[in-house]
């Protein structure tokens, strides 16, 4: 059997790490789907009004950054996680913040994983290709997600 594409939901203000994102996604050679939003209040819109109620595709995964215009990441996490319809969607909080209580309050929220992203483009790049094989490929979602 092959596996579908898998569909991420990008919020991410930075157009340039937006950019880089999907640069390091499409070098995979797996056909995913790149959804962009880039602010929190258009995620947590998209999210209740959107995917809830059927208007938009639910998301296999959500790269979370945390600092967004308008509704910041952690209430994002929060407005997510707090959702029955919506709380087992993994997010991916994919932020520059290193600073621990950020890790400490994205976990707290139920984040499922933390990533900084690196200065260094190499790094960052290749970041991006490991966590699109091991979401996309290697990861093992409950069944009927």
């Amino acid at each position: 059997m092959t596996p579908r594409p898998t569909r991420f939901l990008l919020i991410e203000d930075d157009d340039d790490h937006a950019e880089l994102i999907h640069m390091a996604l499409a070098e995979n050679h797996v056909v995913n789907r790149l959804d962009r939003l880039s602010d929190g209040a258009a995620a947590v819109d998209y999210l209740l009004n959107g995917v809830k109620k059927g208007r938009e595709p639910r998301p296999d995964i959500i790269l979370l950054d945390l600092k967004l215009p308008k509704v910041d990441g952690h209430e994002v996490l929060v407005q997510i996680k707090q959702d029955p319809s919506l709380k087992t969607i993994p997010v991916v909080v994919l932020t520059t913040s290193q600073a621990e209580a950020d890790r400490l309050k994205a976990y707290a929220n139920h984040a499922n994983s933390y990533l900084s992203k690196p200065m260094d483009f190499d790094k960052f790049h290749q970041m991006i290709k490991d966590l699109d094989l091991y979401w996309s490929v290697w990861n093992q979602p409950p069944p009927g997600l």
